[in-house]
């Protein structure tokens, strides 16, 4: 199984008018996939990504899981290689198959030396993977053990019960919020995958990225190589629409360990939202500025409640999650909600300084050479730029647009955007209540309430 890139936290970043960006080549290959290119001759390597609209988000009712296991057996057998010739062959020559899922999106990646005898035959490999997957049978009931095994470990942990609940106090019925359990992946079939694979891993949905040491017409060659032969598709690229308002809620779950997992949220924004620069910077300022955000100076340094806390917002196709977290002692969980609710609170409602924001567009920028550093790096901003179809001065722009941003622009968007009444609370490993209410089941919900603009 090959290394996966969770691609968590989507990739938001950079500029400084003084560092020189890549320059990004597209076109579209004549197998109608759209390509992003950076030629750099600098070191003798080759890093490829090929991504599909194939992420969990594209599982349907009663077949969660589907959209993971086809990802997850790409590479596990292809037409005229079986598993350990892949891992052979790859090894032979030093190259490295990883691949990228998420709710959006599926796909290979590549790493080689560019030398031709190197780069062809790791570009062999990793066409066949994308274009003459087998998943063999007996390699899927290996799988699938291995797969309900993790799962099983996973149901005692208290932060993956806390991501299960919280996913679907958030997001309710849609695929954002869905979980693998053990039942879905038992029932899954070997047609089931092939059916998913046929009908998502198309050539006129993907999204070839290569960054390195090859030329233009090198570049077009391989892009076409590696979707030629791509099924024709079917499937919608398009994930169904997120209910941004949601009733506030509040689960207690029970759970032996000694600190308390805490995650609060609710939708957030997409990818392409126009509020997406005023909530980026003003989440820096929140909780996404490590020790010098407001969450960690009232929750960590003025009164030591936690080792971190954190707030982040996920764009995704359709809006993700924004979302608040902490773990702390058990008999402190309750005050430390209290506290991070109040800031939330505080921050909506009055919004941030100059001081703070000027501190905040320092770091941002000033941290950008860091993340475009390496090959790799650049790599993934390829793949994202172009699977979600962002300016091609994505880059260049980035720096602009964080210095343009105002308080009065986060203001706005925040209270726009985030109803500090209208949460969903999870606690996992909470504190017994003084006055218990009377059993309703494991989960507790606050009383619905509604307030005029916290909807999109």
């Amino acid at each position: 199984m090959f290394t996966r890139f969770l691609t968590t936290a989507v990739l938001l970043c950079v500029a400084t008018g003084a560092f020189a960006t890549p320059q990004i080549q597209h076109w579209h290959a004549p197998s109608g996939a759209r390509v992003y290119f950076v030629e750099d001759h600098g070191l003798p390597m080759l890093d490829v990504a090929v991504s599909f609209p194939a992420g969990s988000g594209f599982d349907v009712a009663g077949k969660v899981g589907v959209s993971s296991l086809t990802f997850g057996m790409l590479d596990l057998g292809a037409q005229g290689l079986s598993e350990d010739d892949i891992s052979r062959k790859l090894a032979d020559i030093g190259a490295q198959m990883g691949g990228q899922f998420d709710p959006d999106r599926a796909g290979l990646t590549m790493r080689t030396l560019s030398s031709a005898a190197e780069r062809n035959a790791a570009l062999d490999i990793m066409g066949s993977c994308l274009q003459q997957p087998l998943f063999p049978e007996t390699i899927l009931t290996r799988e699938k053990a291995r797969l309900i095994a993790s799962l099983k470990e996973e149901e005692t942990r208290p932060e993956s019960i806390a991501d299960k609940a919280f996913g679907k106090a958030v997001f309710g019925a849609h695929p954002y919020g869905w979980h693998m359990e053990v039942a879905d992946v038992e029932k899954i079939q070997r047609d089931e995958l092939e059916s998913f694979y046929h009908d998502h891993y198309s050539a006129r949905h993907a999204v070839v990225a290569l960054m390195g040491d090859v030329t233009r017409a090198q570049a077009e060659a391989i892009a076409q190589q590696l979707t030629a032969n791509l099924p024709a598709g079917g499937a919608s690229a398009q994930i169904a629409p997120v209910l941004i308002r949601i009733k506030p809620s509040e689960q207690r779950i029970p759970h032996p360990a000694t600190q308390s997992h805490i995650l609060i949220g609710t939708p957030g924004i997409a990818r392409n939202d126009e509020d997406y620069f005023p909530l980026y910077v003003g989440n820096y300022i929140l909780g996404g500025g490590g020790f010098v955000s407001r969450l960690m100076n009232e929750v960590r340094e003025k009164r030591g409640m936690a080792y971190s806390v954190y707030s982040y917002f996920m764009p995704m196709q359709q809006p993700g999650a924004f979302q608040i977290g902490l773990q702390t002692k058990k008999e402190q969980a309750d005050e430390s909600l209290r506290l991070v609710r109040e800031t939330l609170r505080t921050f909506i409602d009055k919004g941030v300084t100059e001081k703070e924001l000027r501190a905040a567009k320092q770091n941002i920028t000033g941290g950008f050479p860091l993340r475009i550093d390496s090959n790799r790096k650049i790599l993934d901003y390829l793949s994202v730029i172009g699977f979600y179809e962002l300016p091609l001065t994505y880059l260049d722009d980035f720096t602009d647009k964080v210095n343009k941003v105002t308080t009065k622009q986060i203001h706005d968007a925040f209270k726009r955007r985030i109803d500090p009444d209208a949460l969903a609370t999870v606690i996992v490993g909470a504190p017994v209540e003084a006055n218990p209410q009377p059993t309703t089941g494991r989960a507790e919900m606050a009383p619905s309430e509604e307030k005029a603009g916290a909807a999109k």
